[in-house]
Order: structure tokens, then C-alpha cells, then sequence
């Protein structure tokens, strides 16, 4: 998620309770883990349920049997991923912070999936140097500056067709902004032009308005 830098249309939050009322339902499991992120109190910034859905149908599409996720946060995301596995799929979601990974653990043991995902701590250029792939299916959401460096090591734990998904690319326009200070803007800059040059890759990205504001999803496939 990014911070809101104008007005949000009142009409992009309504658009998206009309989506969870009519497709998502009621799901406990996922409200209980964003009770137990606000009490643990971790940010605000999960994906939203219509696209933690989005992400989940993505994996099943991609028939993913190993999903690996570089950002944990509380877990909403990863649950969502870990439900899209068949019975011995298996998923490794990547997580910075020791608190935000343990609250993450137990959301996991509450939605019944601690058997299927491994939460792996510690700084993500790190633990992805020890990962073995194939990976079929790969969402990033983590610090924005690094999704260059995220990306390339997706590329090496992939095979030919799988997915990579990478949140956070629109940052309510600020993508444009060539001159920005901001690391993570110029961080999704470098991500395009990489992502763009990259002969293994064939990729585009969509914009997305809702709770989350206006941004959008980088998505690629590995040819």
C-alpha cells in the first residue's frame, strides 16, 4: 500500500464492499488474522480481500505447487496463496521482522495452514541466496527498492512458465515521477526498465483503485 497523496474517491472503497459482499463472503479465518495484525500492531498495508482473492485465483491458475512470497507481513496474503496449493503443496514466505513473522506464524496455526507454509526470517536478499526453486508461482510485496534484486533472484528460483506477481508498481501515479527522491519510486522505475529489457520475461502491469488506493500489480510469466 502507499500513502494517499490526494482525495480518495469514496466510490473506490464502496466498489470494493460491494465485491467482498457479492463474490468473497464472510471468511473467519482471514478476519481473524486482520484483528490479530491491528492488536499486534502491525501496519495496514495488506493486500485488500478482493485482491488476496486476485492473487489466490492467480495461483490456481498457475497450477502452483510451490509458491514462495518475499514479504510476510501478518500473513493475510500468504494464507490466501496457501489455500490455492493442493494438500502437499508447499509455500516459503520471506519476513524481515521477527514480531510481524510470529504474529504471521500464529494467523498460519489459526487458519489451519502451518503444515503447508515455512516463514523464513531475516533480511530477503539473505534467505533467497538459500532457496532452491522451481517456484511455480511468486509474489513480492516487500521494501520497494529492492524488487530489481527480488526479481532477479525470482527468475533463478523459476522455471519456464512460472508466474511472478509484484505489488506496489502505480504508487497513486508517482511511478511517473523521474525526478523523485523517493527510494521506492525509483526503485519501481528500475523494476520497469529491468522487467522491460528482460528477454525471460514476458510481462505488464495493471493500475488498481480501492481501499488500497491507486496503485497496481506488476504481473510476468518466465518464458
Amino acid at each position: 500500500m502507499v500513502e494517499r497523496l490526494g482525495q480518495q474517491n469514496p466510490g473506490w472503497g464502496a466498489v470494493d464492499a460491494y465485491i467482498a459482499d457479492r463474490l468473497l463472503g464472510d471468511d473467519p479465518a482471514l478476519a481473524a488474522t486482520l484483528a490479530a495484525n491491528a492488536a499486534g500492531g502491525l501496519p495496514d498495508i495488506d493486500v485488500s480481500p478482493a485482491q488476496g482473492r486476485m492473487l489466490h485465483l492467480l495461483a490456481r491458475m498457475a497450477n502452483a505447487r510451490r509458491v514462495l512470497e518475499v514479504g510476510t507481513l501478518g500473513g493475510y496474503s500468504t494464507i490466501e496463496l496457501a489455500r490455492a496449493l493442493p494438500a502437499d503443496g508447499e509455500l516459503v514466505t520471506l519476513e524481515i521482522d521477527l514480531h510481524h513473522a510470529d504474529v504471521a506464524r500464529a494467523n498460519l496455526a489459526t487458519a489451519g495452514l502451518s503444515g503447508r507454509v515455512t516463514v523464513i526470517t531475516g533480511p530477503a536478499l539473505d534467505t533467497l541466496a538459500t532457496l532452491k526453486g522451481p517456484f511455480d508461482f511468486v509474489f513480492i510485496d516487500a521494501d520497494k527498492q529492492n524488487n530489481p534484486a527480488y526479481v532477479e533472484h525470482a527468475i533463478r528460483l523459476s522455471r519456464p512458465g512460472t508466474t511472478i506477481v509484484v505489488d506496489n508498481v502505480i504508487r497513486e501515479g508517482g511511478v511517473l515521477d523521474a525526478g523523485s527522491g523517493d527510494e521506492r519510486i525509483r526503485g519501481t522505475r528500475r523494476l520497469f526498465e529491468q522487467v522491460g529489457a528482460e528477454p525471460r520475461l514476458t510481462a505488464t502491469a495493471v493500475q488498481t483503485v480501492g481501499v488500497k488506493k491507486w496503485d497496481g500489480f506488476l504481473i510476468a510469466v518466465v518464458d
